[in-house]
């Protein structure tokens, strides 16, 4: 092998690696406090008005959310019930501002979830639904 074939593919491979390890090293970056999906009960739904009960308030019916696409929404409503409230995995943001470029995040879960249904959203969180609960989806930066 000549020695500029073997330098051009020691220089490819090491591209190849440092490729890799930029898409890996983003999820492993943590800095600051946690930040987590919440969702807390708000009350019943009522599915002939589509309004969460008493309220001119609609919400999101999270039954038809991809659990790929929203896998802090899903994971805070897996851990919730009908009385309590649940959180998601924690989410840490990276220094910089540069994980925020190459992982998806609770801000990104959000943002989706407030463009998708836009009379959802209110001062304090998104509003949601599964089956017959409502619930008040917010983001927190510490454990409860």
């Amino acid at each position: 092998m000549r020695t500029r074939t073997r330098n051009a593919i020691l220089v490819i491979l090491a591209i190849l690696v440092a490729l890799l390890a930029l898409g890996a090293l983003p999820g492993l970056l943590k800095s600051g406090d946690p930040y987590y999906l919440t969702v807390e009960p708000q009350g019943a739904w009522n599915a002939t008005d589509e309004r969460l009960d008493g309220t001119n308030q609609t919400a999101i019916n999270v039954s038809e959310l991809s659990e790929q696409r929203y896998p802090f929404t899903s994971t805070a409503l897996d851990n919730a019930s009908p009385n309590s409230s649940g959180q998601s995995d924690p989410y840490w943001r990276g220094p910089v501002g540069f994980k925020e470029s190459f992982t998806h995040s609770v801000f990104d879960e959000r943002e989706a979830l407030s463009r998708q249904n836009a009379s959802a959203a209110a001062d304090e969180g998104i509003y949601v639904h599964d089956g017959r609960t409502v619930y008040l989806l917010t983001i927190t930066q510490t454990e409860q």
